[in-house]
């Protein structure tokens, strides 16, 4: 499961419990299980060897908690690279714009055409700073070809 998508369940929950009198007790439940978890991985995060965190920051459920917790070691255009990575076609970053969080990407290469959902997927478990994206098409190459065989009668 995600970060986002514990992050919707627990909001459901905490949705299911307004107006019953213990919305208030569950939301000091959240907060202090955040407090609780975000303290043991600030002491956690520095102890890991660099290799080992490199290798964890791949992970979208582990980068999704680092976030979380503001525990994230790098910044927002090495996460922006890292989510990219992971897309089976390549992108190129053409600008992001912190102010409006809009991420602007063209596609280098043909390839299995993902789908803006899927580029968008990938970039909230890493790089939730990106709020809107602009995906440009590559431009198509023209494929010239030899010029066809004209049959004997016509030539």
């Amino acid at each position: 499961m995600t970060a986002e998508q514990t992050g919707q369940r627990i909001q459901e929950t905490l949705d299911a419990l307004a107006g019953s009198g213990a919305e208030q007790a569950g939301e000091q439940l959240v907060r202090d299980l955040m407090e609780f978890y975000g303290g043991g991985l600030a002491r956690l995060v520095p102890a890991l060897p660099p290799s080992v965190l490199a290798r964890l920051l791949d992970d979208p459920v582990v980068a999704g908690l680092l976030l979380l917790h503001d525990l994230h070691p790098e910044d927002v255009s090495a996460r922006i690279g890292r989510a990219l990575a992971a897309l089976p076609e390549q992108v190129e970053v053409l600008g992001f714009d912190p102010g409006t969080g809009t991420l602007r990407l063209r596609r280098t290469a043909s390839g299995c055409g993902c789908g803006e959902q899927e580029v968008e997927a990938v970039l909230a478990c890493h790089a939730p700073e990106v709020t809107a994206l602009e995906l440009e098409r590559a431009p198509q190459l023209l494929q010239i070809g030899t010029r066809p065989t004209l049959p004997a009668e016509a030539r």
